[in-house]
């Protein structure tokens, strides 16, 4: 889908202490093996903040960051992966009352880590639909912390999960970023691939088991569809994906300054992602990434905070953003940069 006209006003995103991968070799938590082929080396963990009090200081630094005042939101996108409260509550509702936001539309969004740009599909509809709304806010926030997770294994050795949250404000007022494009797809012959061989009515008990989607990965592989196919098909799937926002953009991958992808083992990212699109890792951001940990839909702007403050990137320089979701989902935006944020002098 071509964009015109809709920007990133202000991001904002909040990490909590971090966590040596190579402590958690040595008291056990992380398997040493998978510590060296991986290339990963930390992660954040909160043990006190939900994910939704992350979510809301991400959300005031972007907006302390952005040109609108809190009180000119309009709409507000919640995107999560895990747990954000009791069932039944509503997560945006917790997040626009901390901010003092009151009589504007919000939605959440379960897409996984695929959420944030999920969100930002739907801001850009609002934006540029008959809504004719100038203001979005976008956040989300997870915490892993929990026995019911193991956040070093439990979704495959690929990834290392981690706690925080990351927020930003979509105008269509000039911003520091325009959206040239954003375009999404469900690949749902890979929907068991997450979902496993669980019952789909309610838990009949009091025990709740502990999240694997490892397991549930492993028994898809066994069942359905060898582990080699099922890459190879999200893979083709992703960059079919990708193809269409940069066409939708009028850019070519060689017009790209960075990817930016989610926090994830290397291997992974070059073979689904940037090899296939002939991109060198050296212009993702995985060699950042790899020191943050899988903070779920945030890790698309964790990375375009720092590319922005450590100066890797500059206006005029266009930027591929991909994630990916159970389901199997996949979005893929270009943004272009307009000038330096201010929040940077």
């Amino acid at each position: 889908m071509r964009v015109d006209g809709v920007y990133l006003d202000g991001i904002g995103q909040y990490l909590p202490d971090w966590v040596s991968a190579e402590d958690a070799v040595a008291d056990g938590r992380y398997r040493a093996e998978v510590f060296e082929a991986s290339g990963l080396t930390g992660t954040h963990v909160s043990t006190k903040l939900p994910a939704l009090d992350m979510a809301v200081l991400a959300a005031r630094a972007a907006l302390e960051r952005s040109s609108v005042a809190t009180a000119d939101v309009e709409s507000h996108i919640h995107a999560s992966v895990y747990h954000q409260g009791p069932e039944g509550s509503y997560p945006p509702g917790y997040v626009l009352r901390e901010l003092g936001v009151t009589g504007v539309g919000s939605l959440e969004i379960r897409q996984g880590c695929n959420g944030l740009l999920a969100a930002l599909e739907i801001a850009v509809g609002q934006l540029t639909g008959v809504a004719e709304l100038a203001v979005a806010l976008l956040t989300t926030a997870q915490n892993f912390e929990t026995p019911l997770i193991d956040r070093w294994h439990g979704f495959g050795d690929s990834y290392i999960l981690a706690d925080g949250a990351a927020a930003a404000v979509v105008t269509t007022e000039p911003g520091f970023a325009e959206v040239r494009s954003i375009c999404s797809g469900t690949l749902p012959e890979l929907e068991r691939w997450h979902r496993g061989d669980g019952p789909l009515t309610p838990p009949a008990g009091q025990t709740v088991e502990p999240v694997s989607m490892a397991a549930r990965a492993a028994a898809f592989t066994d069942d359905e569809m060898p582990l080699a196919r099922a890459v190879e098909s999200l893979s083709e799937f992703d960059v079919g994906i990708i193809r269409r926002a940069l066409v939708d953009a009028d850019l070519n991958v060689a017009d790209l300054a960075r990817v930016i992808t989610i926090n994830e083992d290397a291997r992974m990212t070059e073979f689904t992602t940037l090899g296939p699109l002939g991109v060198d890792l050296s212009r993702s951001v995985w060699d950042y990434g790899r020191s943050v940990g899988h903070v779920g839909a945030a890790d698309l702007v964790i990375s375009l905070e720092h590319l922005l403050v450590t100066g890797q990137v500059q206006p005029g320089d266009h930027l591929l953003l991909v994630s990916q979701g159970p389901g199997w989902l996949c979005s893929a935006a270009v943004l272009t940069l307009r000038e330096r944020p201010s929040w940077l002098e």
